[in-house]
């Protein structure tokens, strides 16, 4: 968490790109901490099923509408403040949190102690670089270019040599005894899905609220409040039923939710307004919310403790790669599918074909309004209603895959998910209490 908050300090006050880079990449080291700790702390915190499920519930409702909220906030600040506030406002939140943390965490630790695993991080790491380099770049470079090809090969071999040496190893950082148990497997999916197809469409339900229909920052992050609040109610509701519906019916359903309310969005043309994506909004806000309470219980539920941080942070992992992943894929065939339909509709318009082909990219890039303004007048409203129809048209056909793909991954959680204990038991012991006398007592446990 200091790391984290110091990490936005230092983004707030960037000087140049390169040392808001730095400070950005400082930022998400932390928050990359903070979600490999924070489930299973939770599962330590709450070992009973009733409290667990309470508390897994207000971190599923938080994640939730955290992403759904911040176009909102960011909106807001942005338009308002200025762009450094987006960060700033991290800084009196995290001062509180490690207050919070200070006086009410319990320490505790395993019983036995692993060795860091130097070469399986270098290898994961570099691995996961060079394919989400290539998966952000593709569409920029051409997929079957050079650059993009290497990197895909050098992803490849990379992973392969991290998944001989994770094998092989003593004491493995990624236990891949994990993905043997298919209910983890199904778990796995059903998170990549969720951040690959509704997540990652989002950013172009984004772009098309404030491009294409002309909201500004705030007014766009209000059209996606009936996402927040759905996300955020149905979180604690499907952690309280965690013990009565078995695991494989809330992810699974979660992601049949969020197909369907993906499908409902996908009803856009050339006159639609605001108002047209809140019934699809609602819906598929439900199937988020519902799949973060589902997908992090199920994975806590999986391994037994100290498995716990392992098998939570691979989970992780899989979200971020699901959303790279989504925004790259979805992006290329939002691109393509927007660029075609321009040319289409201006294909009659007495323009250069030259100047039709650039203001067709142009459309697909999503900098329209700008290529417009230099057709003559008496044109460009034609141009600009032409761009206006094939952005939604390029919407509904990336929603509609985005559905077909969280509609299958939704019957692999139903087949895959099982509910299941682990079968190993482990030795959670308290650590010494603290000089400064704060009340960190806790109780040697063995649990499953």
């Amino acid at each position: 968490m200091t790391l984290f908050t110091a990490g936005s300090l230092g983004c707030a006050l960037a000087w140049s790109s390169l040392s808001l880079d730095l400070t950005r990449a400082g930022q998400g080291a932390g928050g990359a901490l903070l979600f490999g700790v924070a489930l299973p702390l939770l599962g330590e915190a709450f070992p009973q099923a009733r409290e667990r499920a309470g508390a897994i519930g207000a971190f599923g409702a938080t994640m939730a509408a955290a992403t759904a909220v911040g176009p909102l906030v960011g909106g807001y600040l942005v338009q308002g403040p200025g762009w450094r506030w987006i960060f700033l406002i991290n800084v009196p939140i995290g001062l509180a949190t490690l207050a919070a943390g200070r006086m009410r965490l319990r320490e505790s630790r395993g019983a036995a102690t692993r060795a860091t695993d130097v070469p399986g991080a270098v290898l994961l790491t570099a691995g996961l670089f060079a394919l989400m380099l290539a998966v952000i770049r593709g569409n920029d470079e051409g997929w079957a270019s050079a650059p993009i090809l290497t990197l895909f090969a050098a992803a490849a071999i990379l992973l392969a040599a991290l998944f001989v040496r994770e094998s092989r190893a003593g004491e493995p950082m990624l236990d891949l005894g994990l993905f043997a148990q298919p209910s983890f497997l199904g778990v796995a999916v059903a998170v990549f899905a969720m951040m690959a197809t509704l997540v990652a469409a989002m950013n172009y339900a984004a772009l098309y609220v404030a491009n294409t229909l002309g909201y500004g920052p705030s007014a766009t992050g209000l059209r996606f409040l009936p996402l927040t609040i759905a996300s955020f109610v149905a979180a604690p509701v499907t952690a309280a039923l965690a013990d009565r519906v078995p695991p494989r019916l809330t992810v699974g359903g979660s992601l049949l939710l969020t197909a369907a309310g993906l499908e409902l969005t996908a009803r856009l043309d050339a006159d639609s307004r605001g108002t047209a994506l809140v019934a699809g909004f609602v819906v598929a806000g439900i199937g988020l919310g519902a799949g973060s309470a589902a997908t992090s219980n199920a994975a806590l539920s999986l391994a037994e403790p100290s498995r716990a941080g392992m098998a939570t942070g691979m989970v992780n992992t899989m979200r971020q790669i699901g959303l790279a992943t989504g925004v790259a894929v979805l992006g290329s065939v939002f691109q393509r599918r927007v660029t075609d339909a321009t040319s289409g509709q201006l294909a009659s318009v007495p323009l250069p074909h030259d100047t039709i082909a650039a203001l067709s990219a142009a459309v697909g890039s999503g900098a329209g309004a700008q290529a417009a303004a230099g057709v003559p007048r008496p044109l460009r409203r034609t141009v600009v209603e032409a761009a206006r129809a094939a952005t939604a048209s390029g919407l509904d056909d990336i929603l509609r895959i985005a559905a077909i793909a969280a509609a299958v991954c939704a019957v692999v959680a139903l087949v895959t998910i099982r509910r299941e204990t682990p079968t190993a038991k482990t030795t959670v012991q308290a650590a010494p209490a603290p000089a400064d006398g704060l009340d960190t007592a806790g109780e040697t446990a063995e649990k499953p």
